[in-house]
């Protein structure tokens, strides 16, 4: 996995100040991979919770993030309960590393 320990624990804290304890975020993607180089950063946030403005809640993680750890290049998906299933969850909960 190529993000340090901070910018792991940075990651986990701004997800949970933003949707709380209980969401679970993994990291998908070319970041997975130790030998790959560059690539954004691709990030699922899923909660058990429903969320009243999902686009909104994705702003907020968009900016809060960058505030964290600087600009960067992030791809955000956020599931919470009212969301549908869809192949992107699957193949990010399949490949992604749990933060």
């Amino acid at each position: 996995m190529r993000l340090t320990p901070i910018q792991v624990d940075l990651i986990r804290e701004t997800a949970h100040n933003l949707l709380g304890r209980n969401v679970r975020v993994r990291l998908f993607g070319s970041r997975t991979c130790d030998t790959s180089r560059g690539g954004d950063i691709d990030l699922l946030f899923e909660t058990d919770s429903v969320l009243p403005n999902r686009a909104e809640a994705i702003c907020r993680l968009y900016g809060a993030l960058t505030m964290a750890l600087g600009e960067r290049k992030w791809d955000i998906l956020l599931k919470d309960a009212a969301t549908p299933d869809a192949k992107i969850f699957e193949i990010a909960n399949r490949t992604g590393v749990l933060l």
